[in-house]
């Protein structure tokens, strides 16, 4: 088994495209009409389907908003370079709501961006996640 997609309800596609898309990076895979049962999918992410999650982005017709609940929480993204990513992010018009640094109680490096619909994305500097144990035996196998 394996874990396909995430589905997301948009209130407006095309600005949760462009926020995908243009601000993320991440690349329109497929998009599809459901006339019959008024919604569109469109399927975004970082590469194929066939070897990639990626993410599921559903327009119910006349729906322009949704109440996120207190259940969702995020999801998450590994980069190479927080501070640069974060960059990028602000001079593509997205917006930062928590500026990278170290996580509370722990070390490895994040970042929160927050997509158009409200919903919460946690960027994660690659190579800074996991226990400190795991850290220190990387570390130790890199030396």
């Amino acid at each position: 088994m394996r874990m396909l997609h995430t589905m997301l309800r948009v209130g407006n596609l095309d600005e949760s495209l462009k926020f995908y898309c243009d601000v993320l990076g991440m690349k329109l895979l497929r998009k599809k009409d459901y006339p019959g049962g008024e919604f569109t999918l469109a399927f975004v992410g970082y590469g194929d389907e066939s070897d990639h999650t990626v993410l599921e982005l559903t327009y119910n017709w006349g729906t322009d908003k949704y109440d996120l609940g207190n259940a969702y929480g995020h999801i998450a993204l590994g980069v190479d370079d927080i501070y640069g990513t974060c960059a990028q992010i602000r001079l593509k018009g997205g917006k930062v709501v928590r500026e990278p640094g170290p996580m509370k109680h722990g070390s490895t490096v994040i970042a929160f961006v927050e997509d158009p619909n409200g919903y919460k994305i946690e960027l994660i500097q690659l190579g800074t996640q996991g226990s400190a144990k795991q850290q220190e035996a990387a570390g130790a196998a890199s030396s």
